[in-house]
């Protein structure tokens, strides 16, 4: 479980966070949405790490993650995991060599314990046998089950995922969807999603949190969202209109 306790983050006096308290449960798709600037983006980053919140708490479990020293901090990375936008794959290294980079990184395997740890991952995302393709020569979903399979490499118990369906169809989406989604349940992993799809937050929403002008605005699951009298957040959703019909057919009924 990840917690965030009273989160306030300024940059340059500009108060960008405020005050935001939630809660991540393991085994769950747990995502964070709202309209460009709204600030997700940045409680993401606090979430990981890479920004210190300038007052406030943020818990892995009961660790509380700004008090550790360097050597717990490097412990507490090689349990999460991170899906990058744009997927981040080195160009100059092929499949195989990105998902083992962590690997080399932060353990003492033998190079058959590494290739067999990569193997699974890459059957795990569907694309096993693909160990000597590189960058360019993979689609953009291949890229993303790629990056998912470096991600989850060490056998992550948290796993971040910032807009994994940027850039794809909406047919790969929803597999991406689905295969985060399967790894999440398996494997019990802490997984928070920052996405602007919301078809995925309709699909996968175990738990979503509605983050409007720095301030936690909203937060529920996908069978709550539909009903939801916030109208910010009502503004939010049917602004698809995929949604809006959707909404307007529940109401017919």
């Amino acid at each position: 479980m990840i917690r965030s306790e009273n989160i306030i983050k300024e940059f340059n006096g500009n108060l960008v966070l405020k005050g935001i308290s939630a809660q991540f449960e393991p085994g769950k798709t747990n995502l964070i949405i709202g309209r460009s600037g709204a600030g997700k983006t940045v409680f993401l980053k606090t979430l990981v790490g890479l920004n210190k919140p300038t007052s406030g708490k943020i818990w892995y479990g009961n660790t509380e993650l700004f008090s550790l020293d360097k050597k717990q901090l490097r412990t507490l990375r090689m349990e999460v995991g991170m899906l990058f936008q744009g997927s981040a794959l080195f160009d100059s290294m092929t499949t195989e060599q990105n998902i083992r980079f962590p690997l080399d990184m932060f353990t003492n395997m033998t190079k058959k314990e590494k290739l067999d740890r990569v193997n699974y991952c890459l059957e795990r995302v569907n694309l096993f046998g693909e160990n000597d393709k590189y960058h360019s020569e993979l689609s953009g979903g291949m890229q993303k089950r790629v990056g998912i399979a470096r991600a989850i490499v060490l056998e992550p118990k948290y796993l971040f995922c910032d807009e994994p369906n940027s850039g794809l169809d909406p047919k790969t989406s929803i597999l991406i969807d689905e295969l985060i989604r399967s790894i999440t349940i398996e494997n019990n992993i802490t997984t928070i999603i920052n996405t602007h799809d919301m078809n995925s937050v309709m699909e996968i929403g175990d738990n979503i949190v509605f983050i409007h002008n720095g301030l936690l605005e909203w937060n529920g699951t996908k069978d709550e969202v539909l009903e939801s009298k916030n109208e910010l957040l009502q503004e939010f959703i049917f602004a698809s209109p995929f949604l809006r019909r959707l909404r307007d057919a529940a109401v017919q009924k």
